[in-house]
């Protein structure tokens, strides 16, 4: 073997031991030592999937989100309960989604359909959740005080929580859906599917970025029309956050258990009757 390469100056630590760099050997400070190992094999790339499962996921939450509206209307004159109008919104919003996560894993991916997104959590989640939601935060705050001082508009998308939240058969329902079945099926959705189907095509940066402004244009509502543009962009950083956690940690525990805060203090803010937008 041949003598390390870098003369006796740097620190404790592991240094390469040949000119390939495949051997480290141990430096403790004063001399070479006769402890060697080999170099640690590269991380592996983040797992992705076809860009068709992105573009099949963007395709399966727009079109019911635009036709939900169209639904609700035409379901008023039935005159059911609160709670099952909510239900019924929710599996006209999301049931499409989940249909093509179910689907995409069997034709495109390995047919396990948890292991193809990183639906997976782990105890070190109920700290990086909470992490990635004050980075998520820390993005929000940054993003509203650019929208402020730019004057553009913004509306919140509270408004119908905070109207009925004296009504125990809406606010029930409403809860379970924003805090528990949102954040898990847009996680699904956004940093699951879309974010690993359009990083078989994009580096990493734009990856995020991608699929940050569809979660925030997911948001828009027409009939706010320029309204929304505030909230839109507000929640696009909100996105590039957990989209980077996502990427962080390869799984996406920690962006449901941030997602899902985020959900919780918006609910708290509503239900108490506060607007922070006057």
């Amino acid at each position: 073997m041949s003598s390390p390469l870098l003369p006796p100056a740097p620190p404790p630590g592991w240094y390469p031991a040949d000119e390939q760099g495949d051997t480290l050997r141990w430096w403790d400070g004063a001399g070479w030592t006769g402890h060697t190992a080999g170099r640690p094999p590269p991380p592996e790339p983040f797992p992705t999937l076809p860009w068709q499962v992105a573009a099949g996921a963007v395709v399966a939450l727009a079109a019911p989100l635009v036709a939900s509206k169209w639904i609700l209307r035409s379901t008023l004159s039935w005159r059911l309960p609160i709670a099952a109008y909510i239900v019924l919104l929710a599996v006209v919003a999301y049931g499409p989604s989940l249909a093509w996560w179910r689907a995409a894993s069997r034709r495109y991916g390995s047919g396990n359909a948890r292991a193809d997104v990183g639906f997976t959590f782990v105890k070190a989640d109920l700290g990086w959740g909470p992490l990635t939601w004050l980075a998520c935060f820390g993005a929000q705050i940054v993003v509203a005080v650019i929208v402020v001082a730019l004057h553009l508009p913004t509306t919140g998308n509270t408004e119908s929580i905070r109207e009925n939240r004296t009504l125990a058969a809406f606010v029930v329902p409403m809860v379970v859906l924003t805090v528990v079945v949102a954040p898990l099926v847009e996680e699904i959705v956004f940093r699951g599917l879309i974010l690993r189907g359009l990083a078989s095509r994009l580096g990493t940066a734009a990856t995020i970025i991608g699929q940050a402004v569809l979660f925030g244009a997911a948001h828009f509502d027409p009939e706010r029309g320029a309204g929304n543009i505030g909230l839109v962009l507000v929640l696009s950083a909100v996105g590039g956050m957990l989209g980077g956690a996502a990427v962080l940690k390869r799984r996406l525990g920690p962006g449901i258990i941030a997602h899902a805060i985020i959900n919780s203090i918006a609910m708290a803010v509503a239900l108490s009757g506060w607007n922070p937008s006057q």
